[in-house]
C-alpha cells in the first residue's frame, strides 16, 4: 500500500498540527502517513493521546538531526471509547486546602461537549450569576453546601444530579467540608458569568 509523506516543514507553525490532522482524517482505516518535521513532535503525540488513545499508530522511522520522520497508522474509523479519569482520585485530590476552582476539565481537542470538575474550599461560595446562554448538568461529587435560584435555596451533596437551564440565575456556597462538583454542557469557546441584574 502507498504511504503518504507529508513534510511540514516548511508550513508556518500554526499550520502544521491542523493540516497533519486533515491529513490523518482523511485516511483509511490501516493506512498510515510519514510525518516529515524538523523536531521531535511531542506535542503533536500529546494531541493524539488525547483525541485518539489506542486508536492509532506512531512508529519513529528517524530521529534527526536534520529530519524527524514518524508513521502514523490510522488503526480504527473514529476515535474509541475510553477511560479518562478517577473521580475518586479527583475528588481526593481536591480536598487538599491549596486545591480551589477547576480541578480537571476534557482535554480533548475535538468535541461536542465541555466538562470541568470544581472544587470550592469549605465556606466558600460563587456569587450569583446568570448562567452561559446553554443548559449545564450538574452532579455533586464530594462534600455538601447549597444552590441558591432566583425564589428558592436548595441543598445540594454528594449525588445530587442538579439541571442549571440556560441563562438562569444560581449562586452555590460550600459547606463545612467544601463542595466538588461535575460540570457537563454543549462545547463553547468560553464559559463567561455574568453578574446577575440588580445584585451585587
Amino acid at each position: 500500500m502507498h504511504v503518504q509523506e507529508l513534510d511540514v516543514r516548511p508550513l508556518r507553525k500554526p499550520d502544521k498540527h491542523p493540516a497533519i490532522f486533515q491529513t490523518y482524517d482523511a485516511l483509511a482505516v490501516g493506512a498510515s502517513l510519514v510525518l516529515v518535521n524538523n523536531h521531535d513532535p511531542k506535542h503533536l503525540r500529546e494531541e493524539f493521546d488525547a483525541d485518539y488513545p489506542g486508536g492509532y499508530g506512531w512508529e519513529y522511522l528517524d530521529k534527526g538531526p536534520e529530519a524527524w520522520r514518524i508513521r502514523i497508522s490510522k488503526l480504527t474509523s473514529t476515535p474509541i471509547p475510553s477511560i479518562i479519569g478517577d473521580t475518586h482520585a479527583i475528588v481526593s485530590d481536591a480536598r487538599d486546602p491549596a486545591a480551589t476552582g477547576a480541578v480537571w476539565k476534557l482535554q480533548m481537542r475535538r468535541r461536542d461537549l465541555d466538562s470541568n470538575i470544581v472544587r470550592l474550599q469549605p465556606e466558600t461560595r460563587i456569587a450569583t450569576h446568570a448562567g452561559p446562554d446553554l443548559d449545564v448538568l450538574l452532579i455533586v461529587l464530594d462534600g455538601a453546601g447549597q444552590l441558591t435560584t432566583e425564589i428558592d435555596t436548595l441543598d445540594i451533596q454528594a449525588g445530587a444530579l442538579a439541571w442549571l437551564p440556560r441563562r438562569s440565575q444560581r449562586s452555590f456556597a460550600a459547606g463545612p467540608d467544601g463542595l466538588t462538583y461535575l460540570t457537563i454542557h454543549q462545547r463553547r469557546q468560553a464559559l463567561v458569568l455574568d453578574p446577575a441584574p440588580g445584585r451585587s
